[in-house]
């Protein structure tokens, strides 16, 4: 009898509650009593502060300092630019009162505010006006600056890291003397941000831009890293923006020229956010539970002692002790190894399944004939679970680099070739809905993925093909092929490749 994975449903059972489940085995998050926001769990907080620290590594190598700004924006601040208060108007929680008192045994709103105040669902607005403060001439451009912050949009359809009502992230703004120098930060901090996802999370992404439609309120171009996960869906994994001079009219962010005349700023915004840990798992992760790549795991190898009798306890964790004092001495991608010791009185079993679940890349059980033998016994997270290799201790240590480096690059190449066999170039309405429609609309199984079509549409043959497939244009890929063919849905002369998917 096949033996029943760890996690149900599977992922082609049902491919939203596999992922709950995962969230909810690996111990990553909770849903809190607010409704819409969550409770980040160290192992999910573990996992995202690696991806913090080495976002704000790469960050400030490109030549960004780190700032914080309110969290509270007056409304009147997101008045000023019409399309961005417009795009946001739905999503804000306001503050209306600055104080709580007591009538009839309840607490109630008492004194209003002068003014509301918006809880941050982004920070354009705020930071433009202290932009407008602090640049005076062109030798305080370009302006480049970081901040990691919570953000609050409200959200009707929660779902853990990938849409919650309050989120974490990193937003960058900068200013710049013109639009070119504005336009090519955009797409260095694009680039950045796949060269992370390439090498840090082992995720390809398609870089594109977005259409006016799928545009950030109030920029003039938004840039895209565009993920396909395992239920075959598009996740928008990070962007950037070129604001043109947008926000800088709106906050009156000005400069003297090099020529003596007074000019307007060229800005820029860009961000990812904890939904990267929703594509990790989305993208990554088993029936068995999480999986982690190496460089992002928070611990890289757990080991496990396997103790029976008091007797051996001694020899056992002597061992234990011993080899993670050597692995901790190794490097891999810059960094020391980043080794445990589970020494908890559980069984044996019930240990190497939990941290089976919790994706940690390498799993060593030692116990008295391990010990005895001078090996160990070897468990990788990119294999079956029950897989183990026995090798002496010296030559696991010796190899140890080399494993990891071997399972990283194997994330990478099962997800690009994921990705891959689920993109198709297709030439006829009728393919198409054929590629986006499930055999069964009851219980939709997985199906469709990314769909290159010569494109020569608009906004509203855009528009009407999301209200009829739930299908968007994922981007316009930076990098085009060679057209041919004519536009699917509107018969004339294709104008550029986009790239088409149903997203969350």
């Amino acid at each position: 009898m096949t033996e029943r994975p760890a996690i149900a449903p599977t992922r082609q059972e049902d491919f939203p509650e596999w992922y709950q489940q995962v969230i909810a085995a690996a111990d990553l998050a909770e849903n809190s009593e607010v409704r819409g926001c969550m409770i980040i769990k160290p192992w999910g907080y573990a996992i995202w502060e690696r991806m913090q620290r080495e976002l704000d590594r790469r960050i400030k190598a490109a030549g960004h300092r780190n700032a914080y700004f309110p969290l509270f924006i007056p409304l009147s601040f997101l008045e000023k630019e019409a399309e961005h208060v417009e795009g946001f108007a739905k999503e804000c929680a306001v503050v209306t009162h600055h104080r709580l008192e007591a009538k009839e045994g309840r607490l109630v709103p008492g004194a209003p505010l002068a003014e509301p105040l918006v809880v941050r669902p982004t920070s354009e607005t705020i930071i433009g006006a202290a932009f407008a403060r602090w640049i005076q001439s062109y030798r305080d451009l370009p302006l480049r600056i970081n901040q990691w912050a919570n953000v609050v949009r409200w959200e009707l359809r929660p779902r853990l890291f990938l849409r919650t009502s309050e989120f974490l992230w990193q937003e960058g703004h900068t200013a710049h003397q013109s639009a070119e120098e504005a336009e090519a930060e955009a797409l260095r901090m694009l680039r950045l941000y796949e060269g992370f996802l390439c090498e840090m999370l082992a995720l390809p992404a398609i870089a594109g831009e977005k259409t006016p439609r799928e545009r950030f309120p109030g920029a003039v171009r938004t840039l895209t890293l565009e993920v396909l996960v395992q239920d075959r869906k598009a996740i928008q994994a990070g962007t950037s923006h070129f604001l043109g001079q947008n926000f800088a009219r709106a906050n009156g962010i000005t400069f003297l020229s090099p020529e003596g005349r007074q000019e307007h700023a060229w800005t820029t915004s860009w961000g990812v956010s904890t939904r990267l840990v929703g594509t990790l798992i989305m993208a990554h992760s088993d029936d068995n539970g999480l999986a982690l790549p190496p460089r992002v795991a928070p611990t890289q190898i757990i080991l496990l002692p396997l103790i029976r009798k008091e007797e051996e306890r001694a020899a056992v964790e002597g061992a234990c002790a011993r080899l993670a004092i050597e692995l901790s001495e190794k490097r891999y991608a810059g960094e020391p190894l980043r080794v445990e010791i589970d020494a908890r009185p559980l069984a044996g079993g019930v240990k190497n399944w939990e941290w089976v679940k919790k994706g940690v890349p390498l799993r060593v059980e030692i116990g008295p004939r391990e010990v005895a033998a001078g090996t160990l016994s070897v468990i990788r997270r990119d294999r079956p679970p029950r897989e183990r290799l026995s090798v002496s201790a010296p030559q696991f240590v010796a190899n140890v680099e080399q494993t990891l480096a071997e399972m990283q690059q194997g994330f990478w190449e099962r997800a690009l070739a994921f990705q891959k066999s689920h993109t198709r170039r297709i030439g006829s309405r009728e393919e198409f809905l054929e590629f986006f429609t499930p055999e069964d609309s009851e219980k939709p199984e997985i199906h469709g993925g990314f769909a290159e079509v010569p494109w020569a549409g608009d906004t509203a043959l855009e528009e009407k093909i999301h209200e009829e497939q739930k299908v968007t244009i994922r981007c316009i890929p930076l990098e085009q092929e060679p057209l041919s063919g004519t536009c699917p849905f509107s018969g004339k002369p294709g104008k550029q490749w986009v790239l088409f998917g149903k997203a969350y």
